[in-house]
């Protein structure tokens, strides 16, 4: 094999410093929607299930941080470090949550079209989120029907839960919007993200807690604890919590980032 040239090795050191362009992540995400839309619905459901249960160690970390953090008002700066934690679990392990979805899945439908390829998206977002809710609630239910923790804990689980309630119907579907848009907008990041891929997790996940934009999976697993401890009414969980927020959340995965990206670059991914 031929040496490179100084000039080769030059151009080589510029290619890998140069961020890739555009059109480049979108055809990277669209492959990757693609592919998912050929997985089976139990093998979704599955991946689906285990997100669910995974976003669940959100709630706990920032939990258990709450618990040995004094009361300050610095506190949710640090507290609210934990609520990446679910996020990791599940983007790193390539597990399937709804919210990525509203991206990946969303850019083969608006290239291609089709009444078949509209019923295929619409299977693997049902799958996906039916299992990703099913996982919150399975483990909200042990959180607060089992010794896993004691009494203390429990208590903080509680306060930390009540603080996702409360805000109206309108609110939580413009703050869920903003939240769908951040989320989609982390799944563009990382393609090309490479080492900084951790970094653009926690500080996304990061900025959705703190700001107490609602999350349909990471959001219900606090809504459906106050269920499981009959402090807060399944109607309400569902009409007051997890409608406005899937809601919102589809519309900014959907509109704001998937319709954006898509009329910008399909024309040179084409």
């Amino acid at each position: 094999m031929a040496k490179k040239t100084d000039e080769e090795k030059t151009e080589d050191e510029i290619a890998e410093r140069t961020a890739p362009p555009g059109d480049v992540v979108y055809q990277a995400i669209y492959d990757e929607g693609e592919h998912e839309l050929t997985r089976s619905t139990g093998a979704l459901a599955l991946s689906g299930l285990a997100a669910g249960l995974s976003m669940g160690f959100s709630f706990v970390s920032e939990a258990l941080l709450h618990l040995h953090l004094p009361e300050a008002r610095w506190t949710p700066l640090v507290t609210k470090l934990g609520y990446s934690v679910g996020f990791l679990i599940v983007i790193l392990g390539r597990q399937q949550l709804f919210t990525k979805n509203t991206l990946t899945v969303i850019l083969p439908l608006l290239k291609k079209r089709g009444r078949a390829l509209l019923a295929n998206v619409a299977r693997l977002w049902l799958a996906v989120l039916l299992a990703n809710l099913f996982g919150a609630l399975l483990f909200a239910w042990l959180l607060a029907n089992t010794p896993l923790f004691d009494d203390e804990t429990r208590q903080v689980f509680s306060d930390v839960a009540s603080s996702a309630v409360g805000a109206g119907f309108g609110t939580l579907l413009l703050r869920a919007t903003l939240a769908g848009w951040l989320i989609a907008l982390m799944v563009w990041l990382l393609p090309f993200a490479e080492a900084a891929r951790i970094w653009v997790i926690v500080i996304l996940a990061y900025l959705v807690g703190l700001a107490h934009l609602p999350h349909v999976v990471a959001g219900n697993i606090e809504t459906f604890y106050l269920v499981a401890t009959g402090k807060l009414s399944l109607a309400q969980c569902l009409g007051g919590y997890l409608i406005p927020t899937l809601i919102g959340n589809t519309i900014g995965g959907v509109a704001l980032v998937a319709v954006g990206a898509h009329a910008e670059f399909k024309a040179a991914a084409q």
